[in-house]
């Protein structure tokens, strides 16, 4: 399952709250940057693509999908982080509904680990059980019952 693999690369995180939406898009990328699967020039290429193309990432209210276009610099490794905010945050103020709490950071090698990546990423977040679980998560402990409870 995707969480368990989140999980067991240590790619995940727990925060209160960001200041702003780019630094919770920093935030995003901590644990994959300390994992080995990016460096900083990739969270640089998110950054850079929601400035100039806005919230895209936001999929539905209280989810984002951070992520890059193909052949953005700084990917190592194919990886999602896993990055929950007790306070949303805000991308648009204007519509409170691109807001998020959960963020999943998608890095892939090539097209096709993307692809894969987003399938995966789609099927969990079809579930909105889960997502209403996940929304309530502090910690690891936290995650692993959500694992469990959908295995």
């Amino acid at each position: 399952m995707l969480l368990q693999d989140i999980l067991d690369n240590h790619l995940t995180s727990y925060h209160t709250s960001f200041s702003t939406w780019q630094e919770a898009i920093q935030g995003c990328g901590e644990t994959l940057i300390q994992e080995g699967f990016i460096d900083e020039r990739y969270v640089e290429a998110i950054i850079q693509c929601v400035t100039e193309y806005g919230p895209y990432i936001v999929l539905v209210k209280d989810v984002a999908m951070p992520h890059s276009t193909l052949g953005a610099e700084g990917v190592y490794k194919t990886g999602i982080g896993f990055m929950k905010v007790e306070t949303p945050v805000v991308f648009d103020e204007h519509d409170r509904e691109k807001d998020a709490r959960l963020f999943f950071t998608l890095a892939a090698v090539n097209s096709d680990q993307h692809l894969e990546n987003m399938m995966q990423l789609s099927e969990l977040l079809m579930n909105e059980e889960i997502v209403r679980d996940l929304l309530e998560v502090q910690n690891d402990d936290d995650l692993r019952k959500v694992i469990e409870k959908y295995n």
